[in-house]
């Protein structure tokens, strides 16, 4: 079984399943691919070793390793039955099982026919379709993963935060790496702008050639394994041009936080003077959000308290697949760190869209079951005709929910009931 030592820890997420354990409902955990979702299920086993069950109730099957290679619905079922114990509660985690045909129909049988907590990944969203629902409808709970957080970017790399006396008498934080050595935070920061945060680059270092070597292999297997693979297997046969689904890449990755139409991609990435229809650009653009490279939101009309069908805005699951996909000369700050802010929301756990209010725009609208925010994301305020911008929108909104300007260069203040505060700061909320 897996040494706890190997395993670095994915609180935010392994909180969220120890939430569901012995539940009814099957645990799926999603992401991108290379995200840390398997490691997530051993962090998991971990932990129900270390609260007393034993290895023998645990079951674990990857199914992008070779032992099961070729298994049918027939081969999966036998393969966890003959390794039931008797009168005892199983645990069962199957890694990508959407590999064998008609899967769905073998895991809804454990969970009818045993005493089981069930416990699924999958890299792409086709596996919670309509398809799968009807099998476990209402009887799944979905997970979903992300890249690290500037404060797991931290920990991974090998940097503590330590609180220090500063000149002015009060108490900052500072970056403490690995070797003994204070790094200023804003450089830390522009690594992880520079570099992003997938897991796999603490193994290798925050060096510019191995993460692009790095990170372009994960693009190659996210395009090759849920998007070719998963259009072949749903014999939907949408996706068949290479150069096409490259391009559209490239432009999404070059357009973060710009009001994006389909139309707008069809006419940029035509080729021979031959442009793609709406309607496939939409399937490509699709498959890249069903494998979470992507996300869309929508614009949020704030007085009319309603979503609007104009144009939404594109995110990268992660900058450093946009930094590898375009290069590293010309890295927009605002935009990125729109970004930043936009994933930072969904992995807290808010519905994200864009705010409108009149000819305005409010960044971003975050909203979960306790609590609205707003929130205005720039790089600096310190131009009177900056302040006044992101100001602006603010003050045209009649309600009271709290609102909040992110930006690098500034300290927390709050004026009029508009708070200002440092991005790292936020980013650092609670650690």
């Amino acid at each position: 079984m897996i040494q706890d030592a190997q395993l670095k820890p994915r609180d935010l997420y392994l909180d969220r399943l120890i939430a569901f354990q012995d539940t009814e409902p099957i645990k799926i955990v999603t992401g991108i691919r290379r995200c840390g979702k398997s490691k997530l299920l051993d962090l998991m086993i971990s932990h129900l070793l270390r609260s007393g069950i034993e290895e023998k109730q645990i079951i674990k099957m990857n199914f992008e390793s070779y032992s099961f290679t070729g298994f049918t619905m027939d081969d999966f079922h036998k393969y966890v039955s003959e390794r039931i114990i008797p009168g005892k509660r199983m645990y069962l985690f199957f890694d990508e099982p959407h590999k064998v045909k008609e899967w769905e129909t073998v895991v809804n049988s454990f969970r009818v026919d045993l005493d089981c907590d069930i416990y699924i990944t999958g890299s792409n969203a086709h596996m919670l379709s309509s398809d799968y629902s009807t099998y476990l409808s209402g009887r799944y709970v979905e997970i979903e993963m992300f890249p690290l957080s500037f404060s797991e970017f931290l920990y991974f790399h090998g940097f503590q935060i330590v609180e220090q006396q500063s000149v002015l008498g009060g108490l900052e934080k500072r970056f403490q790496g690995s070797d003994g050595a204070y790094y200023d935070r804003k450089d830390i920061f522009a690594a992880y702008l520079r570099y992003g945060g997938m897991p796999g680059i603490a193994e290798i270092g925050l060096d510019q050639e191995r993460v692009n070597i790095y990170l372009d292999g994960v693009y190659n297997t996210v395009v090759t394994n849920d998007i070719w693979e998963r259009d072949k297997w749903s014999n939907q046969k949408r996706i068949t041009n290479p150069v096409l689904l490259k391009k559209i890449a490239l432009f999404l990755a070059d357009n973060i936080g710009n009001e994006t139409s389909y139309s707008g991609i069809r006419k940029t990435v035509k080729d021979d003077n031959r442009s793609p229809s709406d309607h496939t650009v939409q399937d490509y653009v699709s498959a890249y959000m069903d494998a979470f490279f992507y996300y869309e939101t929508k614009r949020y009309d704030i007085k009319g308290k309603e979503l609007l069908k104009t144009n939404g805005k594109f995110y990268i699951v992660d900058l450093g697949f946009r930094n590898t996909l375009l290069g590293y000369k010309n890295i927009d700050r605002g935009h990125a760190l729109e970004n930043v802010v936009f994933l930072e929301l969904l992995r807290r756990g808010y519905d994200v869209s864009i705010g409108k209010v009149g000819t305005r725009e409010v960044d971003f609208r975050a909203v979960d079951t306790n609590e609205t925010i707003y929130y205005q994301v720039t790089e600096q305020m310190d131009s009177p005709d900056t302040r006044n911008r992101e100001y602006a929108p603010f003050l045209s909104i009649d309600d009271n929910y709290e609102k909040i300007i992110l930006s690098t260069e500034t300290e927390t203040t709050n004026i009029n009931g508009i708070k200002t505060i440092n991005i790292i700061d936020w980013l650092l909320k609670n650690v």
